[in-house]
């Protein structure tokens, strides 16, 4: 246990001193097994975090505006048409919708919002219209920062979004490279890795991360990370695998909530100046010790519901980040 915790020291000692920790060492790190060693190196990780990003804490917000009945086989999607998962599959939403689903996530404090829709391919004709009205509506009239989530995009449409008012691009790229061909063989990895590189040469930020409790090994968690470095994200949505009755990963083994907060830890030392947030999973897998994320170095969460599964309340979690001495970013028109 002591060699854990002189680990743990060296590499934050590393990461505040402005060098990456390499790739040996962060194995070491994830591979650590005793609970105290593991409570140690939150308390490091949130060290790091407070360093190099403050105590500043950014709800985001999703809504699903376009659900179900997608060709890609992802394993883990209850979306998928290729599986028999029970879920309410619907058409593009009305514009008044997803707007008035954007007031009320700035209401209850998110400062970023999504609009997220259900496959693989660029959105065409009507919906993308939709879309592109929707964004500019929500950026001028509610004050509140713009995402989307359309899947794979083309030059043509990252320009129209960006100049909608669209600030960031959301894509995850779900796993590694070398674990992807268990998850999807519908797509491309390259495909997803591709869109990242788009959006930022169009001078979108991106936001890509992946879900971990996929059946994925230690080592392609951190090969994700390194991939996620690579590619310059902005920010790293960390979703935990909620099994859903229907989709083949409904048997999946559940993670336990500190190797949870342990790999949320890792990806703070290895991208100490990146927004982490938690999002999808977070309910069920860490249970009562969701606090503890921020501690593991999040700087940012989801609030209200998520694709197709319901979230928490947005006020405990509002009340988590104010308990823990943290504070919100507001949206734009609150500090105005």
């Amino acid at each position: 246990m002591e060699v854990d915790f002189e680990n743990v020291q060296r590499a934050m000692n590393t990461v505040l001193g402005g060098n990456p920790i390499t790739s040996s060492e962060a194995k070491t790190l994830l591979d650590m097994e005793d609970p105290a060693a593991i409570q140690y190196l939150m308390a490091c990780a949130n060290r790091i975090r407070e360093t190099f990003l403050g105590g500043e804490v950014e709800f985001c917000a999703i809504v699903n505006a376009k659900s179900g009945k997608c060709s890609e086989n992802c394993s883990f999607c209850a979306q998928s048409a290729h599986h028999r998962a029970n879920i309410n599959a619907y058409p593009m939403m009305s514009a008044e919708l997803i707007v008035e689903a954007a007031r009320s996530a700035r209401d209850q404090g998110a400062a970023r919002f999504s609009i997220v829709t259900s496959g693989k391919g660029v959105l065409k004709d009507r919906d993308l219209e939709i879309i592109l009205a929707v964004v500019d509506e929500i950026v001028r009239q509610e004050g509140i920062d713009c995402c989307a989530s359309l899947g794979l995009v083309d030059r043509a449409d990252v320009k129209a979004l960006k100049q909608a008012g669209l600030t960031r691009y959301h894509h995850n790229l779900e796993t590694s490279r070398s674990h992807f061909p268990n998850i999807c063989t519908t797509h491309g990895y390259e495909e997803r890795v591709e869109v990242l590189r788009l959006c930022r040469e169009e001078g979108l930020e991106v936001c890509s991360g992946g879900i971990i409790g996929l059946g994925e090994t230690r080592e392609q968690r951190l090969e994700l990370a390194y991939t996620l470095i690579d590619c310059g994200v902005h920010s790293v949505p960390i979703n935990i695998l909620n099994a859903i009755p229907g989709t083949p990963l409904e048997k999946e083994p559940p993670l336990l909530p500190l190797e949870v907060l342990k790999t949320i830890s890792v990806y703070r030392f290895l991208m100490p100046g990146t927004e982490i947030r938690t999002c999808g999973g977070r309910e069920n897998a860490l249970r009562g010790l969701q606090p503890l994320m921020f501690i593991a170095g999040c700087t940012g969460t989801m609030i209200g519901n998520y694709l197709t599964t319901e979230g928490r309340l947005a006020a405990d979690d509002v009340r988590d980040v104010l308990d823990l001495g943290l504070y919100l970013r507001k949206s734009e028109r609150e500090e105005k």
